[in-house]
């Protein structure tokens, strides 16, 4: 039997183009197989606001996990339109939230002899191209640190991350059940973390594995994920270098009360039916007694 592959955009409740995979088969004695579709993988990649304070040692209200989720129809868009203004602008590396700031000469940075007003310019092109596709959606969660240590669970900073990793994972699988209602079909996910070292992806993983497979009642299902959690050095992935720029304009916003970049990611924020952010584009965590 042969097989022809195309994918078919379509639209779906968020009025986003979103693309059908179509199989069209034909037996070995000619006649035509019924078409089959099935939609394409979804894949949040996500990266964190630097990193959790000790439980004594508070000096920041938030922590942040930032979260981009791209319809693998669009990756090849974003990946081009990044890479085509780094090669404009004549950049080589990676972009990073903390390359942006004032005097800041990473060795690393490929922005370093750059002026204020240049470096800007890129990060607001940067969230442009983001803004534009309107298949990819982004989401945070933001974990205020005084409410986290002040539950019973929470006693390290890898509790802090732990908490925040569940609420934007948690939320991931519910677009994908979104979309699956939507489509009528079953939507596939997989999810790409920013690779810390180590000790921390170990930790990671087996966080994951224990969310994926828990039965107790506050922890969601996970039905529609496929694969362990991935691991990926941010130079080498364009999806994690823009999961930490949401993070960081949404830690800016909640941390300084500044929200110039994260008005320009706004509309790039998952929504729910009403259009309220806070739950599905902006979750608060723990969501009892948030400060």
């Amino acid at each position: 039997m042969r097989f022809q592959h195309f994918f078919r955009p379509r639209q779906i409740g968020d009025g986003a183009r979103h693309f059908q995979h179509a199989v069209i088969g034909a037996r070995n004695d000619g006649r035509a197989v019924p078409e089959q579709y099935y939609e394409t993988m979804h894949i949040l990649f996500a990266d964190e606001s630097g990193t959790p304070p000790h439980p004594n040692q508070a000096n920041q209200k938030y922590f942040v996990i930032g979260g981009v989720i791209v319809p693998e129809g669009a990756w090849h868009r974003l990946r081009d339109a990044l890479l085509g203004m780094k090669i404009r602008r004549k950049i080589r590396g990676e972009l990073k939230w903390r390359y942006f700031s004032p005097n800041n000469d990473d060795a690393r940075n490929p922005m370093r002899e750059l002026s204020q007003d240049e470096r800007d310019e890129i990060r607001t092109e940067t969230y442009s191209i983001m803004a534009r596709e309107k298949a990819i959606k982004t989401l945070a969660a933001v974990c205020s640190i005084q409410a986290a240590y002040n539950m019973p669970s929470v006693n390290e900073q890898q509790d802090v991350y732990n908490l925040s990793y569940k609420a934007i994972t948690e939320r991931f699988q519910y677009y994908l059940q979104d979309q699956s209602r939507a489509s009528g079909i079953a939507t596939l996910g997989l999810i790409i973390c920013d690779h810390r070292g180590k000790g921390d992806d170990k930790r990671l993983q087996a966080h994951h594995q224990m969310l994926v497979h828990s039965t107790a009642a506050f922890t969601s299902r996970y039905e529609n994920l496929i694969e362990s959690v991935l691991l990926q050095p941010s130079n080498l992935s364009i999806g994690i270098q823009f999961a930490d720029i949401v993070a960081g304009a949404v830690w800016r916003k909640c941390e300084r009360g500044d929200d110039r970049w994260y008005g320009m990611m706004r509309e790039s924020l998952r929504r729910g039916p009403a259009g309220q952010l806070e739950g599905y584009g902006i979750i608060k965590v723990p969501k009892a007694n948030w400060v």
